[in-house]
């Protein structure tokens, strides 16, 4: 009986040996209370191999808190060492086993070693330690990423440029009005015609109209009879036109200094004592300035030239030279009006690079082409048969596949729809396919992980490193992701770049269902992207 025994503890023991093939660790075996302690399981194995790790919350008395991605480490042409690690807590103080975990690998159960850990209690010292009160509550900086922010910023140095067009104008508008219009009269006559186009009896702004009223004629006088009317009350320039008219010889009728003093006095109870004329009143007393003005001008004393020709020519250049002059103002107002929105757009750049960081300023003013991807409009669609559901921030485009796969890898295809946006060079790549299959077959989506990091490697994907876990679907639906970096090939500029990527697949009968995103390492706004996309995935079940 005792031979017996020991022939099958001799078996038993035999095959326990022979069944191991599953390294465990664990980085201490002594922590404090909820501290992590990271228990890391190895296994060498076949590329053929298909190795399942268990998916717990607990490993008998401690917590799991962290499931890490399996590690995947090529060892030799057939052979790769696959690492799961799981972070463990407890949160009360005593020794404890990790007990054994069970580990398929080919549907065949092999098992982790168990091992024992200790938790200590943190120790308090109160006597030692300073006490302090509790902190007020903090206020959030919500910075100025708000869009009104921007919209402030442009209405700002829009509103800045019109200023200094419109200034820039105002001050020169005076001097060219005295360039364009070759003669006093000829000047009144044309803001006698504007003042009526601006309206401003109709829209009830008399005193405005009657102060330009006069100051056109005021203006008139001063430039034709040289009497400083401008400056002059009402009584001196009355008088001050009846002297000239004796000096210069004018002919003028008691009526038209009478129309003229009439107007103006009427224009000082407007302005001053607020009187308020008929309409009627209005239209006479502008037809009497209008009508004081050409008598006026019929009045002075003209010269006549010697010399008719040179008079021409000379107004021939006068007037190339008012264009000329024109020209170079208008240049002018332009230019001030340039320099001042560069001056303020180099001005609020620099304040944001100093405030923010250049970073902020090349995401948020310059602009960022993932970041105008996770903030647009995105659109929500099934791709493929049976279909793919996924959200993007574009809509996909059919491709052909036959200008992607090899033509080995075609022949064994009955169907494959293939739905992308961008190419492995762009700053955001995504692609949706779903693939049948001529011939039934079980398909193992890790070797078809396998061949899909090929072709990828085929279309300029180098150095790729690959990291594989199970993947699950917000209804259920279990598949592989696998992740991990490349340096992409760019055959124009032929230089590389490094890219982050992520490949999800699914089998249904006799089909493949796959999306793959692929984007610049470290890039946030695409990181963002990808998890959207990813976290919106659903599957159409296929139909027998």
């Amino acid at each position: 009986m005792k031979f017996k025994l020991y022939i099958f503890l001799f078996l038993l023991t035999s095959t326990v040996f022979a069944q191991k093939q599953v390294e465990t660790s664990i980085d201490t075996t002594k922590n404090k209370i909820g501290a992590e302690f990271k228990l890391t399981l190895k296994t060498v194995v076949s590329s053929t191999a298909k190795v399942e790790f268990p998916k717990l919350k607990n490993i008998g008395p401690l917590e799991v808190i962290q499931s890490y991605p399996i590690d995947t480490v090529k060892k030799d042409a057939t052979n790769y060492e696959l690492i799961k690690k799981y972070g463990l807590t407890q949160f009360d103080s005593g020794r404890y086993t990790i007990p054994s975990i069970k580990i398929l690998i080919d549907k065949k159960a092999f098992y982790s070693d168990s091992l024992k850990v200790e938790v200590a209690a943190v120790k308090v010292d109160t006597l030692q330690q300073k006490m302090y009160d509790i902190k007020d509550i903090s206020s959030v900086d919500e910075g100025i990423g708000n869009w009104w922010i921007y919209v402030l910023i442009v209405l700002a140095i829009l509103g800045v440029g019109a200023f200094v067009y419109w200034y820039v104008k105002k001050r020169q508008l005076k001097k060219i009005e005295e360039e364009v219009y070759k003669t006093p009269i000829e000047k009144a006559t044309s803001l006698l015609n504007n003042l009526e186009q601006k309206e401003l009896v109709q829209k009830g702004e008399i005193k405005e109209y009657y102060s330009e009223l006069t100051d056109i004629a005021r203006n008139y006088i001063e430039e034709a009879i040289h009497i400083p009317a401008m400056e002059s009350t009402t009584s001196e320039l009355i008088t001050a036109i009846r002297e000239a008219s004796t000096k210069k010889k004018m002919t003028l009728t008691p009526e038209t200094v009478e129309n003229l003093e009439r107007v103006l006095r009427q224009a000082d109870l407007v302005k001053f004592a607020k009187s308020k004329p008929l309409e009627f009143e209005i239209t006479e007393d502008r037809n009497k300035i209008q009508k004081v003005i050409l008598t006026l001008d019929n009045a002075i004393p003209t010269e006549v030239p010697e010399n008719i020709e040179d008079q021409l020519l000379n107004e021939a250049q006068r007037q190339k030279q008012i264009k000329e002059q024109l020209r170079k103002k208008r240049n002018a107002r332009i230019g001030y009006t340039v320099a001042a929105i560069i001056f303020l757009l180099f001005a609020t750049t620099t304040f944001f690079v100093v405030t923010k960081g250049f970073n902020y300023v090349k995401d948020n003013i310059i602009g960022h082409p993932s970041k105008e991807l996770l903030e647009g409009e995105w659109v929500k669609s099934a791709y493929g048969n049976p279909a793919v559901l996924i959200e993007t921030p574009k809509v996909l485009k059919r491709m052909d596949a036959e200008k992607v796969l090899p033509k080995e890898t075609m022949a064994l295809i009955k169907e494959m729809q293939l739905f992308a946006y961008g190419s492995m060079i762009d700053n955001f790549y995504i692609t949706v396919s779903t693939t049948k299959f001529k011939q039934p077959t079980d398909i193992d989506l890790s070797k078809a992980l396998e061949g899909s990091l090929k072709v990828i490697e085929a279309q300029g994907g180098q150095n790729i490193i690959v990291k594989q876990e199970d993947f699950q679907t917000n209804e259920g639906i279990q598949g592989v992701k696998g992740y991990g970096t490349m340096s992409i090939l760019n055959p124009a500029t032929k230089t590389s770049t490094k890219a982050y990527y992520e490949l999800l697949l699914f089998k249904q009968d006799q089909g493949l269902q796959q999306i793959m995103i692929l984007h610049e390492e470290g890039d946030t706004y695409a990181n963002d992207i990808t998890t959207r996309v990813l976290n919106s995935v659903e599957l159409q079940r296929a139909s027998n």
